[in-house]
């Protein structure tokens, strides 16, 4: 069996590579940042018309006709480019929601008990079910998912402190009323799980390249700091996380396997988030400040750790498996 990219996967990835650079580059990204500005409508517009919220729906219903593989590859580049806005229910929502395949609506995520991302520019709700592990023995039924109107439940919201500037949260404190249920939605929180850890694997190879990067250029004592055994073992390091992370994540990608899943999550969170802090300790000091790159990348990945699929939540699923 072959796992190497196909020319096909490749182009697709190069292609949204080379819009997100265009469209949402460092230089729109700082922007953005310093700005503090909400979802980028046209951009949002923009990538429906690019195929990337309908890539898995079929083509005679209006996508791309795509699988899981590709989706996860699109989502990576996402997470390296560090692209703000809920990217992943509206994905989900395509041909369940009016709109989202086209990116005309914007659809956020209500997971009970979690703070909701981006519910104040929210057109709809994925409202998912309880997120206890509990599919691993068969109990799929009590992840049923509904889709609801986000008007309401943001009358009755408060805008909490995020710890990620370009995602707002926003606190649900009564329960939701019932949504429409969606078609096949038991398995949304999987593919929530899944395409999130893309996400962290995206963000974790990039920190890697902007860590060697770094080591490379900066010197001390008259030679790169890269040649200091200690940064190398530090970014050494950081490779072997992000190409665990790639492994579980593109063979869950395949399978769809919920046990695969919650590994690949587990693994790309870790990674997301130590290669993060890591590269800020090669930067030194300025790894630290407003103004370099990093804290982005470190902020994202503690938050995204927390959404569709927490490490507890993981942990029980594996566990289960085991019995």
């Amino acid at each position: 069996m072959d796992f190497q990219l196909s020319d096909d996967q490749r182009a697709l990835r190069a292609g949204v590579r080379e819009l997100l650079a265009g469209r949402f580059g460092r230089d729109r990204m700082r922007a953005a940042l310093d700005g503090g500005t909400g979802i980028d409508r046209a951009l949002w517009r923009e990538l429906g018309e690019a195929g990337f919220f309908a890539l898995r729906l079929p083509e005679a219903e209006g996508g791309v006709g795509l699988g899981l593989p590709e989706a996860v590859l699109l989502f990576e580049e996402a997470g390296r480019s560090l692209l703000p806005g809920p990217l992943i229910a509206t994905h989900l929502a395509a041909g369940r929601v009016k709109g989202a395949a086209q990116g005309g609506t914007v659809v956020a995520v209500l997971d009970p008990g979690q703070p909701v991302a981006h519910l104040g520019e929210a057109d709809a709700l994925l409202v998912l079910g309880p997120g206890d592990g509990s599919r691993a023995s068969g109990a799929a039924s009590v992840n049923v998912a509904r889709v609801r109107d986000a008007a309401g439940v943001r009358d009755a919201a408060t805008p909490v402190r995020s710890i990620d500037p370009f995602t707002p949260l926003w606190r649900v404190a009564d329960p939701v009323e019932a949504g429409e249920p969606l078609p096949r939605g038991g398995r949304l929180r999987d593919e929530g799980a899944l395409l999130a850890a893309a996400e962290q694997l995206g963000s974790a190879a990039r920190t890697t390249e902007m860590a060697v990067q770094h080591a490379g250029e900066r010197e001390q004592f008259g030679s790169p700091i890269g040649s200091f055994q200690a940064v190398k073992h530090l970014c050494a390091g950081m490779l072997v996380r992000a190409e665990l992370a790639r492994c579980a994540v593109y063979a869950a990608a395949v399978t769809a396997d919920p046990v695969e899943i919650a590994g690949a999550k587990l693994l790309a969170d870790d990674a997301a988030v130590r290669n993060a802090r890591d590269c800020l300790q090669v930067h030194g000091g300025m790894g630290f400040t407003w103004e370099a790159d990093v804290h982005p990348h470190l902020k994202r990945a503690w938050l995204r750790s927390g959404q569709w699929l927490t490490a507890a939540a993981a942990e029980e699923v594996l566990a289960g498996d085991l019995c």
